[in-house]
């Protein structure tokens, strides 16, 4: 199973040197000082060894290559002994922090130190503890004791060894170990669990006085809660009633902003109102205007008569003119062209004004009269002027006079049409004047009653107003006691209250609030004297510390539980490892005495189970006779080695010479290795003290021991040698490494031949 061994840089193997295992038996030869014995070193090296004495040296950087004449010191010695694992005999390892995979056909451990003292292991290049390398060895009978690898010198170590030690070793070779690791660790876990168990007790002793404290605390609290409860019952309905009776006042008080917008705006038709009225001087000058309308008026009226006497007049010379044309022309008397101009102008004025008279009196006898003064006129003047002209020079004046006339007439005329037309006009304003005068008075008169009316009405308005004024100064201050009352339940009872406005009750009641407001009251009395506020810090504190201690209690629980399946498993690893030690015993001693016998030609030798006192005091204290009760005694087992040599009555092993020990030693380990085969065994000059017949004995036994284990053996004695399948031999070069030449024994023997 053992393959091979690989050192690098380890003492005077400074190069990497390989070792293969493939045959039984293995020797390695040379000259003392070659390093022969540096290979079981490296193999105590690799498998875990910690005593550096063990390996001759004093600090774990005397393990690293020092350097020779061909090359300086190293940093690092490394050693990797390879297993074959094709049947798995390396199982799946549990460790604290998970698994080490072992599923491979080549099992490579190694250990490397480097300069700075510092040591690593590893496990096919996976670095792993100490522990986990002599756990993985153990179920192989591979233990820390080291009872596979044997030196010069260490043969009767086993002889040597206190009872405690022997049974160790023992445990190690029957691969009994094993339960001893898994004994230490359980019983580790037990103390661990144990001081956990005491740590959980005086944890929840000291968390019993503070729970039973605060769950008083609690149970006060828990009242308190019931009576928040109790006030947040009150409160809801309380709140919700309130809100609808402060919405349904709100509500009614919508109307008081009406009143007073209609108060306001009555205010203002109120001022308007009384503007008009103020203004009620114009009725006296739109009467004054109509006077000086009528006053318009006579004065047209009195042109327009003014205008048509003179009309009348103009018509009447006219006609006059006409007239005396006629007279002219059918006369044919040019009398009328002496007369002077100027008194015809002057006649003819007098006649036109008499003329203006007759036509504007329209009076017949009035014109007749008229008439015959105007021929009088008429007449006297023609008789005077007769002198003057010629009546067609007459008669040309009197048709010019008529073309201005007739001119002077057609202005008067348009004159009076233009009269008549602001006459019309001012008939029109006054008659609308009139109308706009009885409107303006009717409308005065119906402002006034309006301007009554809406007084009245605006003190009505007003008085509703100062009603509602003391109303919403009451609502006010209800909102304010609402409020108040609300951040004061939100304080007593939390943020629930908030929820009123969901929740329905039954028709809201005045009377009945003030009796839901003494309740409350009451309660809040009870709740200021039970003194407990809201408690949330006391509850989470007891919540923790209940908790804490139903923790520690199920800790407790586990812990105990642990503690009795621990305890089990120890039992029953005891049990297994006190039966296994005995059967292994057993056999051990019948190998034993076999191979004693074979060794010393007869005799016997046997192993027992002991139990022995174990020393607690030095020898100067029990010198000094301290006494103590045997129930401070304490007692160790252990293992005794029992021989008897053949024709000798010897029995006590320090009796024993030198050879005859290493032969009893040599016969107890083979027995070892016999009855549970380690996968290899380390034999460093175990036959050094042997002579030429035990040699042939201690050959024949490797052969026998090779039957079931791998055989290293580092010697000097050629009856061993011969024994060998494969020969290593190591010599020391002149650079201080260590070289090696390996051979088969079979080819150097045919070699030999």
């Amino acid at each position: 199973m053992l393959k091979r061994l690989e050192l690098t840089g380890f003492k005077s193997f400074a190069k990497k040197t390989p070792l293969e295992f493939s045959q039984k038996i293995t020797a390695i030869v040379g000259p003392n000082g070659s390093g022969k014995s540096n290979v079981a070193e490296a193999i105590r090296f690799v498998l875990g060894e910690q005593s550096m004495k063990s390996l001759r040296g004093k600090l774990g950087t005397d393990l690293i290559f020092k350097g020779g004449k061909s090359g300086g010191a190293l940093g690092r010695a490394s050693v990797s002994i390879v297993f074959d694992n094709k049947k798995r005999s390396f199982g799946k390892h549990e460790t604290g922090e998970g698994s080490i995979n072992l599923d491979f056909d080549e099992i490579i451990i190694s250990r490397e130190v480097y300069g700075d003292g510092t040591n690593h292991y590893l496990v096919n290049d996976s670095q792993v503890r100490l522990k986990d390398i002599l756990e993985i060895l153990a179920p192989l009978n591979i233990g820390s004791s080291g009872h596979h690898i044997i030196s010069q010198g260490e043969a009767d170590k086993i002889l040597n060894a206190s009872i405690k030690e022997k049974k160790e070793m023992i445990e190690d070779a029957l691969g009994l170990r094993v339960y001893q690791y898994k004994i230490i660790e359980s019983e580790r876990k037990l103390g661990k669990t144990n001081e956990n168990i005491k740590e959980a007790e005086s944890l929840r002793r000291e968390l019993a006085p503070h729970i039973l404290f605060l769950k008083k605390q609690v149970e006060k609290i828990e009242k308190a809660r019931e009576m928040r409860e109790e006030l947040k019952g009150f409160y809801l309905e309380y709140f919700n009633r309130e809100d609808k009776l402060l919405k349904q006042e709100k509500e009614n008080l919508k109307y008081s902003s009406k009143v007073r917008k209609e108060l306001a705006e009555l205010e203002e038709t109120l001022t308007r109102l009384k503007n008009e009225l103020s203004l009620s001087p114009e009725n006296v000058a739109s009467e004054q205007g109509a006077r000086e309308n009528d006053r318009l008026l006579q004065e047209i009226r009195n042109k327009k008569d003014e205008v048509s006497r003179r009309i009348g007049r103009l018509e009447g010379i006219i006609e006059l003119e006409d007239e005396r044309a006629k007279e002219i022309k059918s006369q044919g008397s040019f009398a009328l062209s002496t007369i002077n101009f100027f008194e015809v102008k002057t006649f003819g004025e007098k006649i036109i004004e008499l003329a203006g008279d007759a036509i504007a009196r329209r009076d017949s006898g009035f014109f007749e009269k008229a008439l015959s003064e105007i021929k009088s006129l008429v007449s006297r003047f023609i008789t005077e002027k007769e002198e003057e002209g010629s009546l067609a020079h007459k008669e040309e004046k009197i048709f010019g006079k008529i073309a201005e006339l007739k001119k002077e007439k057609n202005s008067a005329v348009e004159e009076l049409r233009i009269l008549s037309k602001e006459e019309e006009g001012i008939v029109k304003r006054i008659a609308q004047s009139k109308k706009e005068l009885e409107d303006a008075k009717e409308n005065l008169r119906d402002k006034e009653r309006s301007f009554f009316e809406l007084s009245s009405k605006r003190s009505e308005l007003s008085a509703q107003v100062g009603i509602f004024s003391i109303q919403e100064e009451k609502f006010r201050s209800e909102e304010e006691d609402f409020a108040r009352e609300f951040k004061e339940a939100i304080v007593l009872v939390g943020e629930a209250v908030n929820s009123y406005q969901t929740l329905s009750f039954g028709e809201e009641d005045k009377n009945g609030q003030e009796v839901r407001r003494k309740k409350i009251e009451r309660i809040k009395i009870r709740l200021e004297d039970a003194g407990i506020g809201g408690g949330e810090d006391v509850l989470k504190e007891y919540e923790t510390t209940f908790t804490r201690d139903k923790f520690l209690e199920g800790e407790l629980a586990d812990l105990k539980q642990s503690k009795t399946s621990l305890e089990g498993l120890i039992a029953d690893l005891k049990e297994k490892l006190s039966v296994e030690f005995k059967e292994g015993i057993s056999k051990i001693n019948t190998q034993f005495s076999e191979f004693f016998k074979l060794m010393f030609g007869g005799g016997t030798a046997s192993l027992s189970l002991v139990k022995k006192e174990k020393r607690r005091y030095s020898a100067e204290e029990e010198e000094e006779g301290e006494l103590f009760n045997d129930e401070e005694k304490e007692f160790e087992e252990g293992i005794e080695i029992n021989i008897s040599l053949p024709q000798k009555k010897m029995k006590d092993l320090n009796m024993l010479s030198g050879g005859e020990r290493a032969l009893t030693s040599i016969a107890l380990l083979f027995a070892i290795t016999q009855v549970n085969p380690p996968p290899f065994l380390v034999l460093d000059e175990t036959d050094a003290a042997l002579d030429e017949a035990n040699s042939s004995k201690y050959g024949q036994m490797l052969k026998d021991l090779s039957k079931f284990s791998n055989l290293i053996v580092i010697t000097h004695n050629r009856e061993t040698m011969s024994c060998a399948n494969v020969l290593y031999g190591i010599t020391m070069g002149a650079d201080g490494t260590s070289r090696m030449l390996s051979v088969k024994f079979n080819e150097a023997t045919a070699y030999a031949k």
